[in-house]
């Protein structure tokens, strides 16, 4: 099935915005999936085009890349590289990258890679090395390509080099994920030099992720204080980055001539695309709208995508249990990376088991009233991990009725992480 967000019904729908109203939104969600069983995971047409638009508005006119990591559904992407604003997919890890290549024409990927028979894969393709780049930052990693395909026996292969954006502040040390040792300039220019100089090689472009500012919300809900020091710290790193990133961009364009440059991510795509050396922002999870992305102060989401497990028991008068609901998010383990509870309203997960792998207790005034049999909905805490434990994702039409089912990478028989 092919999905259509510039369908009348969507579009009016995406206007209406019933997510704003949760006791009409969820509900809906139940009526449309009555007949499904459970765990169901919903996809709103409405709410995912509402959330597109925002996102290509807050780009200001520069082209988005599609982070895949964050959808995981083939059909999905394919339904927003057709809407305006949307071109090309940042894939995250290699197999994948060529498999998209298949249906996309530009696929980045946004990791280097070892998996030595996706290489070879890559290096025996020319229409895949035509439309596939990888991403390196160091030499070794060119150094393992050519182990596996040497450049004489291969199709050349587009690289992105991938600066570090990262910033390292005398007072509060390094804020950001570890990912590339190219910070500085000179150091990104000396790689692509070396690449620039290798056979089998061309050197297209140059990604930087700014995850201290993209991946950060900068409005945590109950905690004022921490939101000023975030908002400070934001501010300080976008500044520093914008003038590191103009200068080694700069400095590639002196050994390279470059296809794009890339930044960004759904937390910071107004402030990435402000830079005059970007060409291409990416962003993902803003399209799902997970509930990790509900505390920012420059845009907010729609609740695109929720999944419902249903009641099977009554441990208690006050309680009810789920089956299943141990969906927890990656990263730091904390209570943030719990799915949220979102309807019916006023449950909370019981303190000493949380969202267990099997069954799921929940607490409140709602428990009172469920039966089982009834349907509950949680959001996941990031966007693409949800589709990992489904083979299908549902579609909710604009008129609130549910679409036939499309498969998740997991449905078309495909884990690459």
């Amino acid at each position: 099935m092919t999905l259509d967000l510039s369908a009348p019904d969507v579009r009016a729908a995406a206007d209406d915005r019933a997510w704003i109203r949760p006791g009409d939104y969820w509900p809906a969600f139940t009526d449309a999936t009555r007949e499904l069983s459970a765990p169901v995971v919903a996809l709103s047409l409405a709410a995912l085009r509402r959330n597109a638009d925002d996102l290509a508005r807050r780009a200001g006119g520069l082209p988005i890349r599609v982070a895949s990591k964050s959808i995981r559904v083939r059909g999905v992407l394919d339904a927003v590289l057709a809407l305006p604003g949307f071109r090309g997919v940042l894939a995250y890890t290699l197999a994948e990258g060529i498999w998209l290549a298949e249906r996309v024409d530009d696929v980045v990927v946004g990791y280097p890679t070892a998996d030595r028979a996706a290489i070879a894969r890559l290096g025996s393709d020319e229409r895949s090395a035509a439309r596939v780049t990888v991403m390196v930052d160091s030499a070794e990693q060119l150094d393992l390509i050519d182990a596996v395909a040497p450049p004489a026996t291969r199709a050349t292969i587009r690289v992105c080099l991938d600066l570090d954006a990262s910033w390292r502040s005398r007072a509060l040390g390094h804020l950001g994920v570890r990912r590339s040792p190219l910070h500085e300039p000179q150091e990104l220019r000396a790689l692509a030099a070396r690449v620039a100089a290798r056979p089998g090689f061309a050197l297209v472009g140059v990604m930087a992720y700014e995850a201290q500012i993209a991946g950060v919300g900068d409005r945590p809900s109950g905690r004022a204080a921490q939101g000023v020091l975030v908002r400070a710290m934001q501010r300080a790193s976008s500044a520093e980055l914008a003038e590191r990133r103009a200068a080694a961009v700069a400095a590639v364009r002196q050994e390279a001539q470059l296809e794009f440059v890339n930044g960004g991510g759904t937390g910071s795509v107004e402030r990435t695309a402000a830079e005059q050396a970007v060409t291409e922002v990416a962003a993902g999870s803003g399209l799902f709208g997970p509930h990790l992305f509900d505390h920012y102060d420059a845009f907010d989401v729609a609740p695109a995508v929720g999944f419902a497990l249903d009641v099977v028991r009554k441990p208690s008068a006050d309680r009810a249990t789920l089956l299943g609901g141990g969906w927890i998010a990656s990263g730091p383990a904390a209570p943030d990376r719990l799915p949220q509870l979102v309807w019916p309203a006023g449950l909370s997960f019981e303190p000493r088991e949380g969202a267990g792998e099997v069954q799921t207790p929940v607490r409140g005034a709602a428990a009172r009233m469920l039966r089982p049999g009834d349907r509950v909905w949680l959001r996941h805490t990031k966007s693409g991990e949800v589709m990992e434990h489904t083979n299908e994702v549902v579609p909710i039409g604009g008129d609130g009725s549910a679409l036939p089912a499309i498969p998740t990478y997991r449905g078309e028989g495909r884990c690459f992480l």
